[in-house]
């Protein structure tokens, strides 16, 4: 990054939350998993695709930063609630999905348990800047 070049402020925020304690492994597949649910749902985030000076194409990657924090269960717990009361787009991941092996099995154990009662390991939101942060309070960046 340029020092000369100010830093792009974007109006909105896009970020992944998870539960504190996953495995690294399970974190960085978590990521990916609710990552995606955001790119399908919202393109106009996602910017052009790239090519290298040989003309190798390459696929095209969110136009924006995506941060990534972890939290507590409680704090994963808060922010749901308050994605949903604001009605941000929200993906979910929950821990009953470790277990699952596909698609299908995926949608049937999140449609089992209510809302309250999911057993959240990560969670992915995009929206104005300033509700992406009060969503995320109490969260911090992701080691």
């Amino acid at each position: 990054m340029d020092p000369a070049q100010p830093a792009v402020r974007w109006p909105t925020g896009i970020a992944v939350l998870l539960r504190e304690d996953l495995a690294s492994w399970q974190a960085l597949n978590v990521t990916a998993f609710l990552s995606g649910g955001i790119a399908a749902t919202l393109p106009e985030l996602i910017g052009k695709p790239d090519a290298d000076a040989d003309g190798t194409a390459y696929l095209p990657m969110f136009r924006q930063p995506v941060l990534v924090l972890s939290g507590t269960a409680e704090v994963l717990t808060r922010a749901h609630a308050r994605a949903l009361e604001r009605g941000l787009p929200l993906s979910v991941f929950t821990a009953d999905l470790f277990a699952t092996g596909g698609d299908d099995e995926n949608r049937a154990a999140v449609r089992a348990v209510p809302a309250a009662a999911l057993d959240l390991v990560g969670l992915a939101l995009h929206g104005p800047r300033n509700a992406v942060d009060t969503v995320v309070e109490g969260a911090r960046m992701h080691a």
